[in-house]
């Protein structure tokens, strides 16, 4: 299990996480709603090693703690990031970027078959693995950064804003790729502003606001919650 206890974080004076508690079970896929500046981002950040938490913050994996672990260990340790504005290698091609994902020792042993599984997943990677990444599109960029990040053989994925700007059909295209990424048993640990397709993959979720989290619970309570309908779907649950 991934465990985010009484976590808390500020920027200088800024207070980004008040007292953050979030769990995850192993082959679980959880979401974080919130509007923009709730703190989502940072939630993810504090977990992968790229952001200090407060002191009493915990963060732990298996329950042993992973706060102040060195941000290249943490993928070690089986969790990877896709981080918001996807942070691929554009000179480098489709096939240089997943190398380079398969970097810590967890990956090696499996790095053919994983390599195979994201082709699989994706075939216009598989289509393009010689061309530069920086000449492809938005949502063939979210897709190398998907496919990079499941290169390290994670149990735990998080993604922070993986349809952000692209095409309703890349979107179904990448949601349905997740979705069998689920089904090998990754635990999924999303943040998405597209609230109806990420609860529709979800086992349960979060609400948060500023910095803190406000609510929770199953997703299909969630879809119909009349709060959240008001607040992220436009409308009043039935």
């Amino acid at each position: 299990m991934l465990e985010v206890v009484n976590l808390s974080l500020h920027y200088g004076r800024h207070q980004a996480l008040d007292d953050v508690t979030v769990r995850i079970s192993e082959g679980e896929t959880v979401v974080i709603l919130g509007a923009n500046g709730a703190g989502k981002s940072s939630l993810l950040k504090a977990i992968a090693g790229l952001a200090r938490p407060d002191d009493g913050s915990a963060i732990r994996l298996d329950g042993e703690s992973i706060v102040g672990m060195a941000p290249h260990r943490i993928p070690e340790a089986g969790i990877a990031l896709v981080p918001e504005g996807r942070g691929v290698f554009g000179d480098l091609t489709v096939a240089e970027n997943l190398v380079l994902g398969a970097n810590p020792r967890r990956a090696r042993a499996t790095e053919t078959e994983r390599n195979a599984l994201i082709y699989e997943l994706f075939p216009r990677l598989a289509e393009r693995r010689k061309q530069m990444v920086r000449t492809m599109s938005g949502g063939e960029q979210q897709m190398v950064a998907i496919g990079r990040a499941l290169m390290s053989n994670p149990r735990y994925l998080m993604l922070d804003e993986p349809s952000l700007g692209l095409a309703p059909i890349v979107v179904t295209e990448l949601f349905g790729a997740l979705r069998r990424i689920k089904q090998t048993g990754v635990g999924l640990l999303l943040v998405e502003q597209n609230v109806s397709i990420s609860l529709s993959i979800s086992d349960r979720g979060y609400l948060m606001e500023t910095g803190r989290i406000v609510g929770e619970g199953a997703a299909e309570a969630l879809k119909t919650d009349a709060a959240v309908q008001q607040a992220f779907l436009g409308g009043t649950a039935a």
